[in-house]
């Protein structure tokens, strides 16, 4: 068993990994007007540039999982980072929009492995009783981008937007390099393409994913639009939007931590439902709360703190009900997030002409609520299936 520092130690790339995937997947949505006006196209265009990188994340995670899952996932994480980086690299020089949807849709690729070897590789070195809380470190270097890396790049790519891309890269040279001088060799089982896919044939397993879904889109139907949603409190002012998004990172960070110490002493379905009913609640009262600054800046950190809950608590049950299969399950359920950002953000501008944006917070309400419904009926499901049934099993 290692102990908690050297653990610790073990986990830092990890964690510095998922920071570089958070901060390159949230800034473009910041530099989206720069982007455009160098490109020539037009602002909606240049979101598409977040969609294509969020579906691409989500298809190639268990496709490109299953060709690697033979590797050492120290190995597999090399791989990870290399194109990642190479990705970020071409969509800082990309001449023209085309150029730059190619190497997004590459760097997509790269960032769906690191996630799923990052997790996988964290759930295999921790022991059981620290499972949670390792789960919850690596996830904290998402957080952290979210509370950091948005503000910061938009803030770089003000000057010049290819400047961020640029750093992102860096830091995935920082993690690369940490990879290589802290991680062990890490053998899982392998498995092919039907076996990463075989679990979704076990209703708990594909409800737990929709659950997670859920969660993620709820969360984007509001938060991809937080500019607009939020501009009856900040008056347009970028700096009171940086505030905002800052209390929303924070809260995001205090969730995080809170929700491995949760996982590891309470049954983790117990946690995420509680997360998304409170998350349900706080969305509900955002068009009142988005009209004053003080009142948004509050909203928005306990936001954060509940919309953060059930991301871990997904992941640990994963590996407690399938521990043989979680490599296959933890690729999945990082699919399932980035397919919720995507139909979130879709979903929230396809309702800007029917709504308000303030008014989004609403419906992502009823889909928070929504999946907490899903999770009360997927937890009898899965405490059913661990006592009847196999778990999965890896290829």
């Amino acid at each position: 068993m290692e102990t908690r520092s050297t653990l610790f130690k073990q986990l830092i790339p990890l964690s510095v990994a998922l920071f570089a995937v958070g901060t390159d997947g949230f800034v473009i949505a910041g530099l989206l007007p720069q982007i455009a006006a160098d490109l020539g196209v037009g602002v909606s265009a240049a979101g598409q540039l977040v969609t294509a990188f969020a579906l691409a994340f989500a298809v190639s995670a268990p496709i490109v999982g299953a060709v690697t899952s033979s590797m050492d996932r120290r190995n597999a994480l090399y791989l990870a980072l290399a194109v990642f980086i190479a990705g970020n690299a071409i969509t800082a020089i990309g001449p023209n929009y085309q150029v730059v949807m190619i190497a997004r849709i590459i760097t997509a690729i790269g960032a769906g492995l690191i996630g799923s070897a990052s997790f996988s590789a964290a759930a295999a070195i921790a022991p059981e009783a620290r499972r949670g809380q390792a789960l919850a470190f690596v996830m904290g270097g998402l957080t952290l981008a979210i509370a950091f890396g948005l503000p910061a790049g938009t803030l770089i790519g003000g000057a010049d937007w290819r400047i961020t891309l640029w750093v992102v890269a860096g830091i995935g040279v920082v993690a690369l390099l940490g990879v290589a001088v802290a991680l062990p060799p890490i053998m899982l089982p392998a498995d092919s393409l039907k076996a990463r896919l075989q679990p979704l044939r076990q209703g708990w397993v594909f409800g737990v994913l929709l659950v997670t879904m859920a969660s993620l889109a709820g969360t984007h139907v509001l938060y991809t639009y937080i500019s607009p949603a939020v501009e009856g409190a900040t008056a347009g002012s970028t700096t009171a939007l940086t505030v905002i998004l800052l209390a929303w990172g924070v809260g995001n960070m205090v969730g995080n931590t809170v929700a491995g110490r949760l996982a590891d002493r309470f049954p983790p379905e117990h946690v995420a439902t509680g997360g998304l009913v409170a998350a349900a609640v706080l969305l509900a009262v955002s068009p009142l709360a988005v009209t004053n600054m003080a009142v948004a800046v509050v909203w928005a950190v306990l936001w954060g703190v509940f919309v953060s809950l059930p991301v871990v608590p997904q992941q640990s049950r994963f590996v407690t009900l399938a521990p043989t299969a979680s490599a296959v399950l933890l690729g999945l359920n990082n699919s399932a997030i980035y397919v919720g950002v995507a139909l979130g953000g879709a979903l929230g501008g396809l309702l800007q002409e029917q709504i308000t944006p303030a008014r989004l917070g609403l419906v992502a309400a009823g889909i928070s609520l929504a999946g907490a419904l899903v999770n009360l009926g997927t937890r009898r499901t899965s405490t059913a299936s661990t006592s009847t049934e196999p778990a999965p099993q890896a290829a």
